[in-house]
């Protein structure tokens, strides 16, 4: 492999154990693979939070309102990532599967930057797609 294909199979990794983490409730884990400067833009968030400060304080928030739905599924399919020195991009369509309800599926993007040996998420964009640009 070159070290381009090494560090997109790192990447890709990262990524899948981040949701791993996410799925076991680990979120000190899942915090690992995020830059401290990372800006978050979803579909579902209050406009985009520009510092992980604005994204911890989001998930503080939203996890003191209660439980939220158990997934049974949250996975990154048909990953394409491109390294270029120490960035990488990595494009990917996010399932989340809740227990007995339909998946929903977001298209994401996420920019990494090569930190002290880690590759870490400066970037994280999804849009939720609609069901009919889902299939």
């Amino acid at each position: 492999m070159t070290p381009a294909q090494d560090a997109a199979a790192a990447i890709a990794a990262a990524i899948d154990d981040m949701y791993a983490a996410f799925l076991a409730g680990d979120r000190a884990r899942f915090d690992t693979h995020l830059h401290p400067d990372v800006t978050t833009w979803e579909t579902h968030l209050p406009g985009p939070l520009r510092t992980r400060a604005e994204l911890d304080a989001y998930r503080d928030a939203r996890d003191a309102a209660g439980p939220r739905p158990a997934l049974a599924v949250l996975a990154a399919r048909d990953k394409r990532v491109d390294v270029w020195g120490e960035v990488g991009v990595a494009r990917y369509v996010l399932v989340a599967e809740p227990h007995g309800a339909p998946a929903q599926r977001s298209r994401v993007t996420d920019v990494l930057r090569l930190t002290r040996g880690r590759w870490l998420i400066a970037h994280h964009h999804a849009e939720l797609l609609r069901e009919e640009d889902a299939a």
